[in-house]
């Protein structure tokens, strides 16, 4: 098995923590993860992408694809070369708190999470892309949600360990969302 992952938003949403925490919990469960993180120079609301591949063998190649198994996107702005790089059956994870785009969805399986609105009710509106996150693990079953939250914690700076209870709040969120039948559960095809 070897799955890419495209993240994409702007500045601010927890994109690169959201590839990072994902790619760590891969690597819990004894998976080979490359991650590559991309952003503009601005601290909030520039772009802000990651690239994500995680196999069960070794990745000979680096982590930039043409195309792509899957993708969170946590904002409109700057989707357009993710949205490039979906092949037929991808699995697009859709922020739909603030996704406000129009593509052709029918060649892919489209997951529309409130992942802003969810973390926000959690009082913890930056943690979105850990509601986005969780959604995921539990929608393909990439991970489970113990290695998320370890994860999680492992990943984040010293500075900002207190934002751990919020953000294992975020992750249990969205994948017990997923969990409840919101998104539909995922099938590799």
């Amino acid at each position: 098995m070897e799955r890419e992952f495209m993240f994409t938003g702007i500045g601010g949403q927890g994109v690169q923590l959201g590839a990072s925490v994902l790619g760590h919990a891969a690597t819990l469960e004894d998976r080979f993860v490359m991650l590559f993180g991309m952003y503009g120079g601005e601290m909030r609301g520039g772009t802000t992408d990651s690239t994500l591949v995680i196999a069960d063998e070794p990745i000979s190649a680096p982590p930039i694809v043409s195309k792509t198994w899957g993708a969170i996107v946590m904002h409109h702005e700057y989707w357009v070369p993710t949205r490039d790089k979906l092949r037929p059956g991808s699995a697009v994870f859709l922020n739909s708190t603030l996704f406000a785009d129009e593509f052709d969805r029918d060649p892919y399986c489209v997951v529309e999470v409130p992942a802003t609105a969810i973390a926000s009710d959690l009082g913890a509106h930056m943690a979105g892309s850990m509601v986005m996150v969780g959604a995921v693990a539990a929608s393909t079953g990439l991970v489970s949600l113990d290695s998320l939250v370890a994860a999680m914690k492992d990943s984040l700076p010293s500075y900002r360990k207190q934002h751990a209870p919020l953000n294992e709040k975020a992750l249990s969120a969205g994948f017990e969302y997923a969990e409840a039948g919101a998104t539909p559960a995922w099938t590799d095809g």
